[in-house]
């Protein structure tokens, strides 16, 4: 236990707190793939969210069609008002194909979608639906400082499970790679990204001013994207971080499709992009061999804690991660497809809620034997 305050306000969780939060004056965004839905993770959170009342919830989903009619059903399961926002139907792609914002798909353009209906709210939180040890305090604390005069916050907490250390994408690969640039170039923009414990937290709330002012990546760089822009929105006075306790949710592995080494490619580029878009002049020649250089010193000392607490450690499991993640250290290539801050987006929120609202009709109606349940929330 700590109290260390650095170059962002840092509240630790000293007494387990529930402090007192503008809740209903929230809205919050709990983004969910198919392998989310009707899950006992995702029902302890929702269940939760019930017991908090916000202002609403809102869903961004990326499923199938054979999927909406079924989570639109459990949605209206749970006493809360919520919006459900298919994030995959033909109308909703269509309006975002004219308003010239096709492209990848991924959970940063989920978050958007929700986003410009959230921001309706004073408010705006952002979390995870897997979290196994989710609770109340998780809202509160985010929106604490909020309430304060503050503009936005995020989450932070320990990564250890089953008696070993996690958070591997960020222990292993953003916090060397932001230790790195900054040893080279001290400039402000590259200390704020070095103050956060955990950047890579998906938990984080923001007033909807701020929401509103901020561009998002479309996939896997979201949480590190989402800290570029808020330094030039709010900077280092705006910002705080919320210790959120004991944190658990499912973990993915190094390899494959949606593994740790395909988030670390777009986690990097959008890393790497948004330092070059701040005027760092970056050296990419040797940036690689540095950047392994400061991991295994990092791998040392997380080795020493890890002995410390009797934990395991796999040493060369953890030098492999490394090898693997610094073929993601590059010089962003090809165009900045990052989704544009909602208060300069070419389209208005209320025209998503309208395709989707379409999108979301159609595929309960096309559904075999599908019954046509009320919205959630009504």
């Amino acid at each position: 236990m700590e109290y260390v305050q650095g170059r962002v306000a840092t509240l630790h969780d000293l007494a387990d707190p529930v402090p007192g939060a503008p809740v209903e004056r929230a809205a919050v965004v709990v983004p969910m793939a198919e392998r989310d839905c009707l899950g006992d993770a995702a029902d302890r959170v929702l269940r939760t969210l019930e017991r908090l009342d916000p202002e609403r919830v809102v869903i961004p989903l990326r499923a199938p069609a054979g999927r909406v009619g079924p989570v639109r059903e459990w949605l209206a399961t749970y006493d809360f008002r919520s919006e459900l926002v298919w994030c995959d139907g033909p109308r909703l792609n269509d309006l975002l194909s004219d308003a010239g914002l096709d492209g990848d798909r991924g959970k940063g353009r989920d978050v958007w979608l929700a986003i410009g209906r959230a921001a309706a709210s004073e408010f705006v939180v952002v979390h995870d639906a897997d979290t196994t040890t989710y609770d109340e305090s998780f809202v509160r604390r985010l929106l604490f400082p909020l309430g304060r005069g503050y503009e936005f916050s995020k989450g932070y907490y320990a990564r250890v499970e089953d008696d070993r250390l996690y958070g591997r994408l960020f222990r292993l690969f953003y916090a060397p790679l932001v230790r790195t640039l900054l040893n080279a170039h001290p400039e402000p923009f590259l200390r704020y990204l070095d103050a956060f414990r955990y950047a890579l937290a998906g938990e984080f709330a923001a007033t909807a001013a701020t929401a509103r002012r901020i561009r998002v990546p479309r996939t896997w760089g979201l949480e590190v994207g989402t800290l570029g822009d808020t330094f030039d929105v709010v900077g280092f006075a705006g910002t705080a971080q919320v210790d959120l306790g004991r944190y658990e949710h499912d973990h993915r592995g190094v390899g494959g499709s949606s593994g740790l080494s395909t988030m670390s490619r777009s986690v990097g580029e959008t890393l790497l992009r948004s330092v070059v878009d701040h005027g760092v002049d970056v050296d990419f020649d040797t940036l690689t061999q540095r950047y392994r250089t400061t991991a295994e010193r990092l791998i040392d000392q997380y080795e020493l804690d890890a002995g410390f607490n009797g934990f395991g450690f796999d040493r060369e499991h953890e030098r492999d991660q490394v090898s693997r993640y610094a073929e993601a250290v590059a010089a962003p290539r090809g165009p900045d497809d990052r989704l544009p801050a909602w208060e300069h987006a070419p389209l208005a929120p209320g025209a998503v809620a309208d395709a989707t609202a379409a999108d979301i009709a159609d595929a309960v109606s096309d559904a075999p034997g599908a019954a046509s349940p009320p919205e959630a929330g009504e």
